[in-house]
Parts: C-alpha cells; sequence; structure tokens
C-alpha cells in the first residue's frame, strides 16, 4: 500500500494541543490587520485547519467560509468557543480542486505557511484554482514563510512540552535551501508514540511575484508580519497582498 502524502497525515486532531500558541485570540489579532488591509465581503479561508481564523473573521460580521483537506481538523472545529457562527460554513476540499464557481469570492486569505506543499506543479494549481475563485478585483492574501529568516535561524533540534506530550522535532533544508523538511514525534502522556514529517518548498519573492503575475494577481505590497513589520531577510513572515487583475 503506498504511503499516504505528508499533508494527510501530518495534520491530525492533535494539532491544535501540540501547537497551542496558534489559538483562537492570536487569530482574532491577527484578523483586525486582515480587515485593515481590505480583506471584506464574501472570504475563502483557504486551508482553515480547525477554523480559528474562519470564526474570528465571522466574529467581524465576514461572510466567511473554510475549507481544509483534514477532517479531523474540520471536527475540532466544534470544540472553538463560540463556534455556533461557523455551522455549514466549514468543508472538507483539495486546494488543487476548490469546488466553487469562478469569481465567487471578494477575498482569499491562506494563513500559517499553508502554501508550498504539493511540488512546484501543484503549487501552481492552487494558484490557479485562487485566481479562478477570487473577482476581478478581489483580494488575496497569502502568509508564507520568509525563506531567507528560516535559512538563517533553523534550529536542527528541539524539545518541548505540550498539553499532547513531549514533542521532538529535528529540521533540515533540503534541495538547495529551497526545501525545509521536519521529522516530529509525539509522546505523549500514556506512551502511544505517534510520528510524521512535513516537507514545505519555499518560495522567494521574485519567485512569487512571477507565478502570481502569470495568474492575473497583482502584487500590492508585501509585509513581514501581522503587525506591519516591514519585510526583509529577518522578518518573521511574508505576507503577500495580491489583487486579482
Amino acid at each position: 500500500m503506498a504511503e499516504e502524502p505528508w499533508y494527510v497525515s501530518a495534520f491530525g486532531s492533535d494539532y491544535p494541543e501540540v501547537y497551542a500558541h496558534r489559538d483562537l485570540e492570536s487569530a482574532r489579532q491577527e484578523v483586525r490587520h486582515l480587515l485593515r488591509a481590505g480583506v471584506a465581503g464574501r472570504v475563502l479561508d483557504l486551508c482553515c485547519g480547525f477554523g480559528r481564523h474562519s470564526l474570528a473573521l465571522a466574529e467581524a460580521g465576514v461572510d466567511v467560509f473554510g475549507i481544509d483537506l483534514s477532517p479531523q481538523l474540520l471536527e475540532r472545529a466544534r470544540d472553538l468557543a463560540g463556534a455556533a457562527p461557523l455551522e455549514g460554513r466549514l468543508g472538507r476540499a483539495d486546494a488543487r480542486r476548490l469546488p466553487f464557481q469562478d469569481g465567487t469570492f471578494d477575498a482569499l486569505v491562506n494563513l500559517f505557511s499553508s502554501f508550498g506543499y504539493f511540488g512546484e506543479e501543484g503549487d501552481g494549481r492552487v494558484l490557479d484554482e485562487i485566481a479562478r475563485v477570487v473577482r476581478p478585483g478581489g483580494r488575496v492574501v497569502l502568509d508564507l514563510m520568509n525563506p531567507d529568516r528560516i535559512r538563517a535561524a533553523l534550529v536542527p533540534h528541539s524539545t518541548r512540552e505540550t498539553a499532547a506530550g513531549r514533542l521532538e522535532e529535528s529540521r533540515v533544508l533540503r534541495d538547495g535551501g529551497r526545501r525545509v523538511t521536519k521529522r516530529v514525534r509525539l509522546v505523549p502522556p500514556d506512551g502511544a508514540v505517534r510520528e510524521w514529517h512535513e516537507d514545505v518548498r519555499m518560495y522567494e519573492p521574485d519567485e512569487l511575484e512571477a507565478l502570481t503575475a502569470a495568474r492575473g494577481l497583482e502584487r500590492l505590497y508585501v509585509e513581514g508580519d501581522f503587525d506591519g513589520t516591514p519585510f526583509g531577510p529577518a522578518a518573521p513572515r511574508q505576507l503577500l497582498h495580491l489583487r486579482r487583475r
């Protein structure tokens, strides 16, 4: 039997406990920044995980829909405090084949390094779909890794305690520094060890500009974080703001 892709096995139901800092309150702060940046109307939260940004958008009065590939994470959305506004607004789909008509959305957000999973051809299909489902003039925000920062500050090995158990992570750069691979071992209190890996292609700013422009997505500006930090080699993130031509 063929091994399932890493992006299927990596995002299990324990994700909210393993990465507890990625919580609803931080999502609310990030959504406030997105709203100030022009995200409004009917919005698609692409790769929404367990729905924390979707809920924060809904709380702000946005007509939001969330899509993710992980049924386990979508199920965990029910555990969010005050999750009722998301009823009927989250669904399971592959980002390379979105179940929406052309121009359905006024804006689209893809947050917390949820891009670069499918190889260059597959990543291109994701961008094709993003451009297809956003109306002309609509806004797109891609929240990506900053390759310079990752390469300079990569921590090869780390261990920390989480609500789900002891988390052991090993990281390495591959493909000439264009990919970052992380191997993860979770040891819960009951001793039922779970292991997985992540393998993400990082994209340079000039690569992204070429890929998005080819699909009718015009770059407006790039930020280094959700607090408006200028983008540069040391910036925590690569927050790309686009408009559909």
